[in-house]
């Protein structure tokens, strides 16, 4: 068993963290995941939030980082974390994500459209980022409840005819 695991981080623009890591925890829409040397077979959708980091070498301190949506896969003593967006510590814009926080939670608070609609989910996606950024630097948001907009199964309606048909297909 190896005593790191070999972290890429890769967004659309190319890598943006490589190194070996003696462990690694990332946001998961089934929660926060931690991840060892050694570490199963993985693949997890992730959801937008902090990733934390401990490099090998001999650092002490972990590194953050904010990840936004996208894949998780960890085999063989390596990990491979797809995501959209990242953003490190020093490259968030406090004065700017703060203002552009509180906009987009008052055109959420006030909402009067379809609760689907694309541009809706598109400003929930858009807070979700801003709250990590804010996270990054230790100044969380307080918590607010909006859906995930990735990864969720449009609900469907069971009708009667759907159960019959069920019924019928299942082994005796």
């Amino acid at each position: 068993m190896a005593d790191a695991i070999k972290l890429e981080i890769v967004t659309p623009t190319g890598v943006e963290f490589s190194r070996d890591v003696l462990d690694v925890s990332a946001p998961t829409v089934d929660g926060e995941i931690g991840i060892l040397p050694g570490h199963l077979p993985l693949l997890a959708a992730v959801r937008t939030g902090v990733a934390t980091v401990k490099p090998a070498g001999g650092e002490k301190e972990a590194l953050r980082f904010a990840v936004f949506h996208g894949v998780f896969e960890v085999a063989n003593d390596k990990a491979l974390l797809l995501t959209e967006r990242f953003l490190r510590k020093e490259d968030v814009e406090v004065v700017t994500v703060r203002a552009r926080f509180k906009e987009v939670d008052e055109e959420l608070l006030a909402w009067s459209g379809e609760l689907d609609s694309p541009e809706r989910f598109a400003l929930i996606e858009e807070e979700q980022w801003l709250a990590a950024q804010l996270e990054l630097i230790g100044d969380p948001p307080a918590p607010a409840t909006r859906e995930v907009t990735r990864f969720q199964a449009k609900e469907v309606e069971w009708t009667p005819s759907q159960e019959a048909e069920s019924e019928e297909s299942e082994p005796s």
